[in-house]
C-alpha cells in the first residue's frame, strides 16, 4: 500500500483571504515504511510574505522571488502523489491551500475521502492532548531537535514517524519480526515467544499537565466512573 505524508508552508492562515503556498514537502510510504522517495519544492507565492509568517518558516519574499510559481510545479506534484492516500496533520488547512491553488489553474481538486488526518487520530488516541506535531514527537520519543523552524519536508519526515507510532505499526512489526526469528531458529517452541517481566516499568509518557487534565476530567464523571478503579 502506497501513502504520501504531506505538509505545506504558506504566507498566512487564510487561503480564502489571499494567502498562498510557499513550500510543499512529501514523503512516500510503502506499507507504512518510508522508501526514501520524496518531493520537495519552494514556491513563489506571487505576493509578499508577512514578517509573522517568515518568523514561523524562515522563508522571505526575497528568498522566494526566483522560485517557480505553483502552475509550474503542479504537474510534478500531482504525478508524485498520484491517486494514493494523503497523510496530513490538521489536513483541512493544507488541503484548503492546495485546492485553492489547483482551482486557480483549473486542475482536479484533492478530495477528502483520500485524506488521513493524523490530528484526528491523535485526538482520539490522546484525548487529553496536546497533539501538536512537536508534542507528539515528545510523546513518542522522536528526535525533532532540528525543528527550530517549520519546514514542509522536515515536518513530513517527522510526521511519517508519528503516523507509524499513532497506528502502533512499529511495535507490531517488531513483534512479527521476533516471532519470525523464533519460528525459524527454534522448532521446539513451535514459534511461540516466552514473555518476560520487564526489570523496571516503562516511564510515563504523560506530562504533569496532561496528568492534571486527565484527573480533572475523571472528577467530572462521578463516583461510579470506571476510571476511578485505576487510580
Amino acid at each position: 500500500m502506497r501513502e504520501i505524508v504531506l505538509d505545506t508552508e504558506t504566507t498566512g492562515l487564510s487561503a480564502e483571504g489571499g494567502d498562498r503556498l510557499v513550500e510543499i514537502g512529501c514523503v512516500e510510504l510503502i506499507n507504512r515504511m518510508p522508501t526514501g522517495e520524496q518531493y520537495h519544492v519552494y514556491i513563489n507565492p506571487e505576493r509578499d510574505v508577512p514578517k509573522e509568517a517568515a518568523a514561523v518558516h524562515g522563508l522571505t519574499t526575497e528568498m522566494l522571488a526566483d522560485k517557480p510559481v505553483f502552475s509550474r510545479v503542479a504537474r510534478k506534484f500531482l504525478d508524485f502523489i498520484g491517486p494514493d492516500p494523503l497523510v496530513i496533520h490538521n489536513a483541512a488547512f493544507d488541503i484548503g491551500f492546495l485546492n485553492m491553488e489547483l482551482r486557480k489553474i483549473k486542475a482536479p481538486l484533492l478530495l477528502d475521502d483520500r485524506v488521513v488526518d493524523t490530528l484526528a487520530i491523535a485526538r482520539r488516541k490522546h484525548p487529553g492532548g496536546p497533539n501538536t506535531l512537536d508534542a507528539l514527537c515528545k510523546r513518542y520519543g522522536i528526535d525533532n531537535s532540528n525543528r527550530t523552524l517549520h519546514g514542509a519536508l522536515l515536518d513530513s519526515l517527522l510526521l511519517a514517524e508519528v503516523y507509524i507510532e499513532l497506528l502502533d505499526e512499529r511495535q507490531s512489526r517488531l513483534e512479527l519480526a521476533h516471532k519470525g526469528q523464533t519460528g525459524s531458529a527454534g522448532s521446539k517452541s513451535g514459534g511461540r515467544v516466552q514473555a518476560k517481566q520487564r526489570p523496571a516499568p516503562l516511564p510515563s509518557r504523560l506530562t504533569p499537565d496532561e496528568e492534571k487534565a486527565h484527573q480533572a476530567y475523571v472528577e467530572t464523571l462521578g463516583d461510579d466512573a470506571l476510571w476511578r478503579r485505576y487510580q
